[in-house]
């Protein structure tokens, strides 16, 4: 299809994709964090007028449901899915996945915090997870549960572990924002707070993948604790 030029003549009308747009809203999204991915951003990116995007999504909204629902597809379930492995292990595989996963784009984490789960993505996660701790030996209600609870210990510790980053593009190594953390937390706590200054070489570690393990088995502990039908295979 043809459209008008600015000076008369008559052009071949930008072809445009929702792929295209994604890929647009996510690059702004890891430059900037999800106030940087307006419409009129997202369009610019792809060099299209703002009207173009609402062709295909009706508003900013849409595009992060969109977004996310994307980001949940790049989860690889194979890491999680052998039934054949010891449930702890397929629950710490998927965990460790979803943690790299979020941490390759920490600018959307906000979008995952705060965006409806229901898309077909997220559902069958869902499902996924629901199957390995009913395979653990919970009941339908208490595989709900802990379902919820892993995800809300997933999507919490990285989202606490890029607060403290000043660009939400890209993550530092963990041994460097470790070693930065350690050292503000020295200096900061030293005088008024001596347990915590004491400690802060644990506290700084709050954010490494030791300590995201560390919590995970403690979570892993209390399913085991109260739910009787589940083997403790520690």
């Amino acid at each position: 299809m043809l459209e008008s030029t600015g000076r008369g003549r008559r052009g071949r009308r930008r072809i445009l994709s929702e792929d295209e747009i994604l890929d647009a809203a996510l690059t702004l999204v890891d430059e900037g964090g999800p106030s940087a991915a307006s419409v009129r951003g997202i369009a610019a990116r792809v060099g299209v007028a703002p009207n173009a995007v609402y062709t295909y999504f009706p508003d900013k909204a849409a595009v992060f449901s969109a977004l996310v629902e994307r980001l949940l597809g790049d989860v690889n379930h194979d890491v999680f899915a052998d039934r054949t492995q010891p449930w702890r292990r397929r629950v710490e595989s998927l965990a460790l996945e979803l943690r790299q996963q979020l941490a390759a784009h920490p600018g959307a984490v906000p979008l995952l915090i705060s965006s409806p789960m229901n898309g077909p993505h997220a559902l069958a996660l869902n499902e996924r997870v629901l199957e390995l701790l009913t395979d653990a030996g919970l009941d339908s209600a208490d595989a709900a549960r802990a379902s919820y609870l892993l995800i809300a210990y997933v999507f919490g510790s990285i989202a606490l572990e890029i607060a403290g980053v000043d660009k939400p593009g890209s993550l530092p190594p963990e041994t460097e924002r470790i070693a930065g953390r350690h050292r503000a937390l020295s200096t900061a706590l030293a005088d008024r707070y001596p347990l915590s200054a004491a400690a802060a070489a644990t506290v700084a570690g709050y954010i490494s993948t030791e300590q995201y393990l560390w919590g995970l088995h403690r979570l892993l502990d209390g399913i085991i604790t109260t739910s009787p039908h589940v083997p403790d295979s520690r």
